[in-house]
C-alpha cells in the first residue's frame, strides 16, 4: 500500500493541522493521522476541542486501492518535516506502510518511522459528517474559546458555518475542512451573556452615540494608491491576469481590419494574460508558497520600473542573445519604414 505526493504538498499538508494535535497525555491524539482513500491523501488531528482534515488529490485515481492509515508519532514529526524541507517542493515522495513502520522515499533519501498499528484514531469522517448535516437551529449567538481560533491560521480564506449555540463551528477553505468546539464543551463558562439580546443590551448606551447609517464605504476611506499598483496577493495577481486575457480579447473585435497595430496589441495581451495565468496556476498547484514568493518578487521588479533592465540580464543569464534580438527588430522597423515610405511615394 503506497501513494506518491510532492515534497512540498506533503509539508502543506503537516503544517495544515499540526496545530490541533492532542497532547503527550492522549496517546492516540498526539500525533498526525495520514489517511490515505482511492482518491485523496489525508492529514488529521485534534486534540478533541479542535479537529482538522487537509487533503491532496491523488493523481493515479487507484479505484481499487485499499485504503489505509497510521499516526505519525509526534515525536517524529520534526525530524519528517526537516527532511521534506532538504529537498525541492517538487521532489515526489513515496509514502508506503511497513509492520510496524511508515517508510518516505524521497528523490536522494529514504525516511522509516516506527508506528503503532493499533492505536484507535476517532472516525474523524462521521464527526465532520454529523457536523456538517446538522440542521441550523434558531437565533444563533456562538461562544467560542478565542485561544483555539489561532490554530486555524494557516494563511486560507476560511468559510464558517454555524448550526448551534451549543453545537461545533465547521470551518472549510481549498482541500481543508475542520471543526471548532463551543467553549462550554471545553468546560469554560461561555460568558456572562448568555444571548444576543443580552449581549447586545449591555452595550446599549455605548452604541446608541453612534448613528444608524455609519459605512467604512466612504470616499474618505478609501485607499490612495497609484493609478498602477502591483499587488503582492497571489489572487488578485490570477484575477488581474484572466481580467487582462478576457477584457483584451474582447477588444479584439472590430479591430482587425481598421486597426490592425491594435488588433496585433490586443490579441498578444491576450495571449500572454492567459499563458502567465496557466504558469501561475501550474505552478501554485505544485508549490504555492514559491508561487506566492515569485508574485511578490515580480511586484516589487513592477514597481521599480526596470523591466526592460531585468529581461535583458534574464535573457543573457538563459544564454540568450538579447542584443541580437535588439538588433534584429530594429532592422525589422527599418524594413517597415522603408516598405511605407516607398508605397507612400507610388500613391503620391
Amino acid at each position: 500500500m503506497s501513494v506518491t505526493i510532492n515534497a512540498h504538498q506533503l509539508g502543506r499538508l503537516i503544517d495544515k493541522t499540526i496545530n490541533h494535535m492532542g497532547s503527550e497525555y492522549v496517546e492516540p491524539l498526539h500525533g498526525i493521522r495520514l489517511d490515505a482513500d482511492a482518491k485523496y491523501l489525508y492529514t488529521v488531528a485534534s486534540d478533541r476541542y479542535t479537529l482538522a482534515a487537509a487533503r491532496y488529490e491523488l493523481n493515479h485515481g487507484d479505484k481499487n486501492q485499499e485504503p489505509w492509515a497510521r499516526t505519525i508519532p509526534a515525536e517524529y514529526l520534526r525530524s519528517l518535516r526537516e527532511w521534506i524541507q532538504s529537498m525541492k517542493g517538487a521532489g515526489l515522495i513515496t509514502i508506503s506502510t511497513a509492520k510496524d513502520r511508515l517508510i518516505f522515499e524521497g528523490p536522494r533519501t529514504d525516511l522509516s518511522i516506527a508506528v503503532t498499528t493499533g492505536l484507535e484514531f476517532p472516525d474523524w469522517r462521521g464527526l465532520l459528517r454529523s457536523m456538517v448535516e446538522t440542521t441550523v437551529e434558531g437565533d444563533l449567538f456562538p461562544c467560542l474559546n478565542s485561544g483555539y481560533l489561532s490554530r486555524f491560521n494557516t494563511g486560507d480564506i476560511l468559510r464558517v458555518r454555524f448550526t448551534a449555540d451549543q453545537k461545533p463551528a465547521v470551518v472549510f477553505s481549498e482541500d481543508f475542512i475542520g471543526a471548532l468546539m463551543p467553549a462550554r464543551f471545553a468546560g469554560v463558562y461561555p460568558c456572562k451573556e448568555e444571548t444576543f439580546e443580552s449581549a447586545h443590551k449591555s452595550w446599549l448606551w455605548t452604541l446608541a452615540a453612534g448613528s444608524t447609517d455609519a459605512s467604512l464605504d466612504g470616499a474618505a476611506y478609501e485607499e490612495e494608491r497609484p493609478l498602477y499598483d502591483v499587488t503582492t496577493d497571489i489572487r488578485e495577481t490570477g484575477e488581474t491576469l484572466l481580467q487582462q486575457a478576457l477584457q483584451s480579447g474582447w477588444d479584439m473585435h472590430g479591430k482587425s481590419k481598421e486597426k490592425p497595430d491594435e488588433f496585433l496589441a490586443h490579441c498578444l495581451a491576450a495571449v500572454n494574460g492567459w499563458m502567465a495565468f496557466r504558469y501561475l496556476d501550474a505552478l501554485h498547484n505544485v508549490d504555492p508558497r514559491a508561487a506566492q514568493a515569485v508574485v511578490a518578487e515580480v511586484a516589487d521588479e513592477l514597481d521599480s520600473g526596470e523591466i526592460g533592465e531585468f529581461a535583458w540580464d534574464a535573457a543573457t543569464k538563459a544564454g540568450f542573445d538579447p542584443q541580437k534580438w535588439h538588433d534584429d527588430y530594429e532592422a525589422h522597423k527599418q524594413k517597415l519604414a522603408e516598405k511605407e515610405a516607398a508605397e507612400a511615394a507610388a500613391t503620391a
